[in-house]
């Protein structure tokens, strides 16, 4: 002979597991936000502005510093009343370049990206190995006069 089963002696083990699976979902939706990954990808944006002094661009930062090897967000602003060309040898190869937008284009000798006058952009790279590379922002009018920065990346922490 089978024995036999009440419904309510089925319903008491699902009514057990509710609470244990609330509680579970609780415990993971207050679980703190993992740290950002040493890829970069939660890096905050860095912001490079170009001015004119007198007749001639300049880049602010002078020093522009950045982590090696991970993936940076940096946000371009021209506040020139011309457009000027941001290069730097190796670093805006298609290659290290995720994303471009806003107003920047493209220069075809694959170093560099012109910034529309008055123009604002985004550029997603993937900075290259440690170490000191040049940068340079090079107004279209004063080809002759470029203003010369350091672009300093440094191994990143962890």
């Amino acid at each position: 002979m089978m024995p036999r089963f009440s419904r309510r002696a089925g319903l008491f083990p699902a009514a057990l597991a509710a609470p244990v699976l609330l509680a579970a979902t609780l415990a993971l939706a207050e679980e703190k936000p993992s740290p950002p990954s040493k890829t970069g990808d939660a890096m905050p944006p860095v912001e490079l502005t170009v001015d004119l002094d007198g007749d001639k661009p300049r880049c602010s930062p002078a020093e522009l510093r950045l982590p090696a090897q991970t993936n940076v967000e940096l946000k371009v602003v021209n506040r020139a009343d011309r457009p000027v060309t941001l290069t730097a040898p190796g670093q805006f190869e298609n290659r290290n370049v995720l994303h471009a937008d806003g107003d920047l284009v493209h220069v075809m000798s694959n170093e560099g990206y012109l910034v529309k006058q008055g123009g604002k952009g985004t550029l997603k790279l993937r900075t290259l190995a440690a170490g000191e590379y040049p940068y340079a922002c090079t107004s279209v009018q004063n080809q002759d006069a470029p203003f010369r920065g350091k672009l300093i990346l440094a191994p990143s922490a962890g």
